[in-house]
């Protein structure tokens, strides 16, 4: 028996309940982790209101830190007594323990702190396959990241700097204006006081050759009109919505434009593939190129309320479950 966050309803935060739920013996391939630490994504809220459907009741929740406490047969990734981490797996986050497919663990470097990686996982792997395989950002490139001073924002910001790109980043205050600035980006926008297709066109005249946007909706059009001709639209989250449907000769029309929707489990599907991405995170970390900031923290029951917080946009940069 354990506790955890489960919902039998989707919709609000209002539907998370803190119960007990049975943890069976983990069965072949999968390893037992007793969180330390459980990351909150903007992710968990489609989970949980059902824009990403799953059956129910459930545990949501992708990412999380812990210790290793059993093992089932014909597993050789992880060992008892390891700490590890995750940022791509099945449901189940929200809990004190849970069991998952080893495969999708990794083992934490001793300079990598549990809050840390319980923080960064989802995060970082994202800002890793959106800048490093969906469009390979280059030294001397101008880019521009929607939502700059959230979670994935705050890490693409460094990362992206490291590289050598000069990067815009668009942000809803002067508060959330000052941290993105902190954190790499060369320019910020205010959405709320300026038109960022304006701006961007004053910084790049000819337009950016990529947009990431997490946002959706609300920026979609605008972030078609910041790009160069056969620039490519990276659309990889729907804060303010989903994107409606789209009339594809509009690509046409604004210059042979590109759109993808990647998602972190596509570019991890490989074992290979989310060790590389990890070890690549793990690097920039542990050297200070990217410094990971728990900026809140909540106890695991007070879910709900985190939720509130992350969905009005109180929330800033990473923010982490205790268990």
């Amino acid at each position: 028996m354990t506790k955890a966050i489960r919902i039998h309803k989707t919709g609000g935060p209002e539907v998370m309940q803190w119960e007990d739920v049975e943890l069976p013996a983990p069965g072949k391939g999968e390893a037992r982790i007793r969180h330390t630490a459980v990351g909150l994504n903007y992710v968990d809220t489609y989970q949980r209101s059902g824009l990403y459907p799953f059956p129910l009741p459930m545990i949501i929740g992708s990412e999380g830190a812990g210790v290793v406490e059993a093992v089932g047969p014909e597993v050789s990734e992880v060992k008892v007594g390891d700490r590890v981490a995750y940022g791509n797996a099945p449901p189940g986050a929200y809990a004190e323990a849970r069991n998952l497919p080893a495969h999708r663990l990794v083992k934490l470097p001793s300079g990598i702190s549990d809050q840390q990686a319980a923080s960064m996982m989802l995060k970082g792997l994202t800002t890793w396959y959106l800048l490093r395989t969906t469009y390979p950002v280059k030294k001397g490139e101008t880019v521009l990241f929607h939502a700059a001073a959230g979670g994935v924002g705050l890490i693409f910001g460094q990362w992206a700097k490291h590289i050598g790109a000069t990067v815009i980043g668009t942000v809803g205050s002067a508060d959330k204006a000052k941290l993105a600035k902190a954190h790499g980006y060369d320019h910020i926008i205010n959405y709320k006081e300026q038109n960022f297709v304006d701006e961007v066109k004053k910084i790049a005249p000819g337009g950016v050759p990529v947009v990431y946007d997490g946002v959706g909706k609300d920026t979609w059009d605008g972030s078609l009109n910041c790009l160069q001709p056969r620039g490519l639209m990276v659309s990889f989250g729907n804060a303010s919505g989903a994107v409606p449907p789209v009339n594809l000769g509009i690509l046409s029309t604004k210059g042979s434009l590109y759109v993808t929707r990647p998602t972190l489990a596509t570019h991890v599907a490989k074992r290979d593939d989310l060790v590389r991405g990890s070890n690549e995170l793990f690097d920039v970390v542990s050297k200070g190129i990217v410094k990971i900031e728990v900026n809140q923290t909540y106890p695991l029951k007070d879910a709900a309320q985190a939720h509130r917080d992350l969905e009005s946009r109180k929330t800033t940069g990473s923010t982490v479950f205790t268990v």
